[in-house]
C-alpha cells in the first residue's frame, strides 16, 4: 500500500477563487515520497497534481515545442476546469530574440492550443540582456512591439524581463497596449513590487485584466545549499506576507491572479504555495 504524504492531504483550494495557485512544473528530484506518494509511477504524476493544484507553470515548453501527443495526454490527465501556463520556446525568446521567428511561434501555438479550454496564460520569459544586445529599454521596444501586433487577442499573454532599469512607465505602456501582463517577479536580481522604485507619473504594474506571479529565488545560492528539491531549506514567510497584501489589492480589483512557485524559491514548490496559502487565510481571520 502507497503511502500518502503529509502535505496537502486535502486539497484545499476553493479557499481563493480569485487565485490560481500551482508550481513551475510537475516533477522534481525529491517529490516523490514528500509530495507524490512514494512508489508512484510517473506517469501518475500529472493526474495526482491536478488534485492538489488548479494550475500548473509547464517548464519543459520553454525547451521545445512538445507534441501534440503530450499535449493530448495533459489535456486528458487533468480534470475540465484545470489550468495550464505555457512557456515560449527559447528559440523565439533567448535564440532568434524575436527575429524571424514566425514559424516556430505558430507552430508552437497550434500545438498548445490542443488544450482547448485548459490553455492558460502563455509566458514569453527573457533573459537579461547586456547593452551589446540592447542598449536600453527603447531598443528592447523597438523590437517587441512588431511582435506583440502578431499576439492572439483572445489568449493570456504575460512576459517577464529580468533588466530592473526597462521597468518604467514606457515598457509597461507598450503592455498595456496590447493587454500583456508583466510578470511579477520575486526574484534575485530583480525588484519585488514593493520595492519599485517611486515615479511620476506612478508606475502601475498591472497591463492586463489578469496578474502573473512568478516566485522564482535565488538559483545560485539554493543550489549551494541543495539540488534535492524535497524541503524548505530557506525562510521565505516575511517575502509570502508581503504576497499575500499585494494578492488581496489585485483582488480587489477584479483581477484574477496566476502564481507559481520554483523550487529555487525556498526549496520545494508545493510547501510555498501551501504556506503562502496558510498566510492567506491566517490573514482572514
Amino acid at each position: 500500500m502507497q503511502n500518502k504524504p503529509t502535505l496537502f492531504d486535502a486539497p484545499g483550494r476553493s479557499d481563493l477563487p480569485d487565485i490560481l495557485l500551482g508550481t513551475s512544473a510537475f516533477t522534481a528530484d525529491g517529490w516523490p515520497g514528500t509530495f507524490y506518494p512514494a512508489g508512484m509511477k510517473p506517469s501518475e504524476y500529472l493526474s495526482y497534481y491536478a488534485t492538489r493544484f488548479q494550475t500548473v507553470e509547464v517548464d519543459s515548453t520553454f525547451y521545445r515545442t512538445p507534441s501534440a501527443a503530450t499535449v493530448r495526454g495533459w489535456y486528458a490527465k487533468t480534470p475540465p476546469e484545470f489550468i495550464f501556463a505555457v512557456k515560449v520556446p527559447r528559440v523565439i525568446t533567448h535564440e532568434k530574440v524575436l527575429v524571424d521567428c514566425d514559424a516556430e511561434w505558430n507552430a508552437f501555438l497550434s500545438t498548445v492550443e490542443l488544450l482547448g479550454e485548459k490553455m492558460g496564460p502563455i509566458l514569453l520569459q527573457f533573459g537579461y540582456f547586456n547593452k551589446s544586445a540592447f542598449p536600453g529599454v527603447d531598443e528592447f521596444l523597438a523590437r517587441l512591439r512588431p511582435f506583440l501586433k502578431k499576439l492572439p487577442r483572445d489568449r493570456r499573454i504575460a512576459l517577464e524581463i529580468r533588466n530592473k532599469n526597462w521597468l518604467e512607465n514606457k515598457f509597461t505602456d507598450a503592455l498595456r497596449e496590447h493587454n500583456v501582463a508583466l510578470a511579477l517577479l520575486d526574484q534575485s536580481w530583480m525588484p519585488r513590487p514593493w520595492e519599485w522604485k517611486r515615479s511620476t507619473p506612478p508606475f502601475d504594474p498591472i497591463t492586463s485584466n489578469f496578474v502573473y506571479v512568478r516566485w522564482l529565488g535565488d538559483r545560485k545560492d539554493i543550489e549551494n545549499v541543495t539540488t534535492t528539491w524535497d524541503k524548505v531549506v530557506v525562510d521565505r514567510s516575511a517575502e509570502l506576507a508581503k504576497w499575500v497584501e499585494l494578492f488581496r489589492k489585485f483582488v480587489a480589483r477584479n483581477l484574477r491572479v496566476f502564481a507559481y512557485a520554483n523550487n529555487h524559491y525556498a526549496g520545494h514548490g508545493p510547501a510555498t504555495v501551501e504556506q503562502f496559502r496558510q498566510l492567506w487565510n491566517k490573514k482572514k481571520r
